[in-house]
């Protein structure tokens, strides 16, 4: 495993200066600098989330196969593209070995006060536990900015709106659900538009 990460990390610089052209030349105060978020991947709830991320805004949908638009979040926003170093995914990496794989499945809809639809995990303490073990490492990276009491593990699906709710989304699942996964590996997933991409994946255990 810390030869996979030894691989990753030297590529950060390359793949985060590989903007789309497009991009690059648009006027200044319409970019976004984007920001990373530590991950698990959830991979058969990928193409319901991927058809809902394009609905909102396809420029957040990615062309790279290992990005996980399916997930549930462990520790964002992460650092920005200056802070990603290969001491900071060397450092994620030893946080991570120290969390056992499991596997858990997701069939519980649910809503958050904000309007939010959402997955839940039939087993939270592995989620919350990978999360307060990467708050500690990275105090000056608290989850969500630090906005919520309680860091409930979940995955976004889609929010209350116009066509949009709770027997909606229960509805798109019906047939998917429960989802069961094995969560084995994290990932630092990068979020811009036209830029969204997987930086580092790094192996539980």
């Amino acid at each position: 495993m810390e030869s996979a990460e030894r691989a990753t990390a030297p590529g950060l610089a390359s793949r985060l200066s590989g903007l789309p052209v497009s991009w690059a030349e648009e006027p200044a105060r319409a970019r976004w600098p984007g920001h990373s978020v530590i991950v698990v991947a959830v991979p058969p709830l990928e193409d319901l989330v991927r058809r809902r991320t394009r609905a909102y805004d396809a420029a957040y949908l990615s062309s790279d196969p290992t990005f996980a638009h399916a997930h549930v979040t462990m520790l964002g926003p992460f650092v920005d593209a200056a802070g990603l170093t290969a001491s900071v995914v060397s450092r994620v990496g030893q946080v991570l070995r120290r969390h056992a794989p499991f596997t858990t499945s997701f069939a519980q809809v649910a809503r958050f006060p904000d309007g939010m639809i959402h997955l839940l995990p039939d087993h939270e303490e592995p989620f919350r536990r990978l999360t307060a073990d990467l708050a500690d490492a990275f105090p000056d990276h608290s989850p969500y900015g630090g906005r919520y009491a309680d860091l409930r593990p979940h995955l976004t699906l889609d929010r209350m709106g116009p066509g949009v709710d709770l027997d909606t989304v229960r509805s798109w699942v019906a047939d998917l659900a429960p989802v069961c996964v094995e969560v084995r590996t994290a990932q630092l997933s990068w979020y811009e538009q036209h830029g969204c991409r997987t930086l580092a994946t790094w192996a539980l255990g």
